[in-house]
């Protein structure tokens, strides 16, 4: 369980509690150890949630504490829900979890004049727009990028041709129709962008790559502007 998930779960655990719970019990419910409890308690004591009790005796939340609502109003709340539909039917099964994940989140604490508004939300998002074989190399792709992986790819251009690069990944851009790879190419030396539903057959590798000031999104991003100006 991530460090936020626990601590959010030991605050709905410790809320409205007449008596003590002790960490013992904390730790046995959130499956962890007594002393990830005991830091936990601690950061929510500097972060300011008012956490009565001591080791050894129990814990419990300040009697009248209650925890905020998030304060989305009505339309802040309709972009949220429709930026996680799209999540959900655009992008790999990995973030379609978690987006599905951070709806339940959500809709559990808004407050409930918003639970009306967002039931009668009108706005939908066909779901698995991306066929599953391209789904499965956004995956591997952003998983590389976040661990700093080489890519081998076998591509199929627009006119046909076929061709093989070795690619240092940068980023994944969303097109509206099609996700495309940004990416340093060995072959090239330069940046090129290939399209997900195009690419024949993909490997992340074991090598790491590393990159400079001048191999990196931010570069690719600044020679956009460069060619194309601001709104790029």
């Amino acid at each position: 369980m991530a460090k936020a998930d626990r601590l959010l779960k030991i605050i709905t655990l410790l809320k409205g509690r007449r008596t003590v719970i002790t960490a013992r019990q904390l730790a046995e419910v959130l499956e962890t150890s007594e002393r990830t409890i005991y830091r936990d308690i601690q950061v929510l004591l500097d972060t300011g949630f008012p956490v009565e009790g001591e080791a050894g005796v129990g814990y419990r939340l300040q009697p009248g504490f209650e925890i905020p609502p998030i304060m989305f109003t009505a339309e802040q709340l309709l972009a949220v829900q429709l930026g996680l539909k799209m999540v959900q039917g655009w992008s790999d099964k990995e973030l379609a979890i978690s987006a599905e994940e951070a709806r339940v989140k959500i809709e559990a604490v808004i407050p409930e004049r918003l639970k009306e508004t967002n039931q009668q939300n009108c706005l939908l998002v066909s779901k698995h727009y991306l066929n599953t074989e391209a789904a499965q190399h956004s995956l591997s792709i952003r998983k590389a990028i976040q661990q700093q992986c080489y890519l081998t790819m076998a591509y199929q251009k627009a006119d046909g041709e076929h061709s093989n690069r070795v690619l240092i990944p940068l980023g994944l851009v969303y097109w509206g129709q099609k996700w495309t790879l940004i990416a340093w190419c060995q072959l090239r030396h330069d940046y090129r962008e290939f399209r997900l539903d195009r690419i024949q057959a993909l490997v992340v590798e074991s090598e790491k790559f590393s990159t400079d000031e001048n191999i990196n999104l931010a570069s690719y991003l600044k020679l956009l502007r460069e060619l194309y100006g601001e709104q790029c």
